[in-house]
């Protein structure tokens, strides 16, 4: 009965949360059902397991929601993500639409601004030129996924993405693990995906088929509802949608070099905090019992990125402080947008707490712990599959790492296998099988882009997780056989 009320929750959670129910309800209405046929006590879970589990997500990474939300909206409305599309339209123009797109979207993202954030420029620049290049916008949400939510979230090393923060606390890792891995996976989601796309692009040319399309009904939510599109959006990344338009944008936008600035800012800082100020550091006292007998391996990485987000801030706002036209009205948005976004996230990970307390799990554990392939394979399954349910690449990594998190970590050690590894094989894994048809990133792509599931989701099913897929394979074939690197 354990086994199929976790199997019950889970389908609740699903279902409801896909309708576009909030999470915020129905993660411990799911956590209550599977408790309940487990016959333990619901209250004592909802309040004891529950909600500690999800304020320890809150506690943990709420800098970085905050920061990354502020961040991507001060962007937005300096105009900054706005000139850089613009650079990559004017350098490729629309002969080269597809990989413009993938390459304005990449540079964002990798420099730290929130996928919504990007959609909402991405979207008119890459309509414009698909339609200049004659190029089918049924394949404008692929390219926009695969510049922002493929090897830039989860494969660059030092990747501000929240995903890539979550495994440093549970593995003592940076955001820089296993780099060289990382950039071969990289180039392998880069290069797969722009292989198709060009593919798909060609069969279409000698169809004669141009940007026009031909339309279709979307698969089973409205993209076109902002309450319902809110909701699903927000357990994806870390900016909710709804503040896109809060604020004022600035009449002008600025050069491309002042608006590549705070990227370059991200990147930088936090390599050089990560690997250069952090080690340097006396620490020793986080290990006191007033710091909560932490370490520096537990908070270096989410260190690190806050510390980059904030300094990138500083520089965009003193680059841009007379572009905007209500600097505090930005900076409020920016703030709440993250707040709905981390709640969801957190009510995910306060349910996959109750779902590991429950006598049933140790099923579950031993099975995932006992497939066949090593360690490696096992990390991936787990994570896939918890990602897969729950809709969300940071919600089913984390309910993964805090679960069999320490039993992963005890393994490898035990086998010799660098922590690095196992940070790279976990965040990778995070990205594929999340990319369902209803996950929020999805539908937000396609109600931005104009397109239905119809037209556009096999392309993004093939950018996005077949793409992934592949350069998870890759890297635990040569992590099995050279280890991290």
């Amino acid at each position: 009965m354990g086994l199929l009320g976790i199997l019950a929750g889970l389908t609740i959670l699903m279902a409801l949360a896909f309708r576009g129910w909030t999470i915020l309800l129905l993660a411990p209405l799911a956590a209550m059902v599977a408790a309940a046929f487990s016959a333990e006590p619901l209250l004592a879970h909802w309040t004891q397991t529950f909600m500690p589990a999800a304020a320890g997500f809150v506690a943990q990474f709420f800098p970085l929601f905050l920061l990354g939300a502020l961040f991507g909206k001060l962007m937005d409305d300096s105009g900054s993500v706005g000139a850089i599309a613009d650079y990559m339209t004017l350098k490729l123009g629309p002969s080269r639409a597809i990989l413009a797109v993938v390459l304005a979207g990449a540079m964002v993202t990798y420099g730290g601004v929130s996928l919504f954030v990007a959609f909402f420029v991405l979207a008119p620049m890459g309509v414009a030129l698909f339609r200049a290049g004659a190029v089918p916008r049924r394949l404008l949400p692929a390219a926009v996924a695969l510049g922002t939510s493929t090897f830039t979230m989860s494969a660059l090393p030092g990747t501000p993405a929240i995903q890539n923060a979550i495994p440093t606390p549970f593995f003592g890792t940076t955001p820089f693990a296993a780099p060289g891995l990382g950039i071969i996976a990289a180039l392998v989601m880069f290069g797969f995906g722009l292989w198709w796309l060009n593919l798909r692009e060609n069969r279409a040319r000698r169809a004669g088929e141009g940007f026009a399309r031909a339309g279709g009904p979307a698969a089973g939510l409205d993209a076109t509802d902002p309450v319902m599109l809110r909701e699903v959006a927000t357990t994806a990344r870390e900016f909710d949608p709804a503040e896109i338009d809060s604020g004022e944008k600035a009449a002008s936008r600025p050069p491309f070099a002042v608006a590549i600035l705070p990227l370059i800012t991200v990147v930088t800082v936090n390599l050089v905090v990560s690997q250069g100020v952090l080690p340097r550091l006396d620490t020793d006292f986080l290990a006191l019992p007033e710091w909560g007998g932490s370490s520096l391996a537990a908070v270096g990485g989410i260190w690190s990125v806050a510390v980059a987000l904030l300094a990138a801030i500083l520089v965009l706002v003193a680059l841009n402080f007379r572009r905007f036209p209500a600097l505090r009205n930005s900076i409020d948005a920016g703030a709440t947008a993250s707040v709905l976004p981390i709640l969801s996230v957190a009510s995910l990970v306060g349910f996959g707490a109750v779902v590991a307390a429950m006598p049933a799990f140790a099923l579950v554990q031993d099975w995932v712990l006992g497939i066949q392939g090593g360690l490696l394979v096992s990390l991936a399954l787990a994570t896939n599959i918890l990602a897969a349910l729950t809709g969300s690449a940071s919600g089913g990594m984390t309910i993964a790492l805090q679960a069999l998190g320490p039993t992963y970590l005890d393994l490898a050690n035990g086998a010799g296998i660098d922590p690095s590894l196992l940070h790279r094989v976990a965040v990778i894994s995070s990205g594929t099988l999340d990319s369902l048809p209803h996950n929020g990133a999805v539908v937000t792509m396609l109600a931005v882009c104009g397109c239905t599931h119809r037209e556009s989701y096999f392309d993004i099913v093939m950018v996005a997780v077949l793409g992934a897929l592949l350069a998870l394979a890759v890297v635990i074939g040569l992590g099995a056989v050279f280890g991290s690197f």
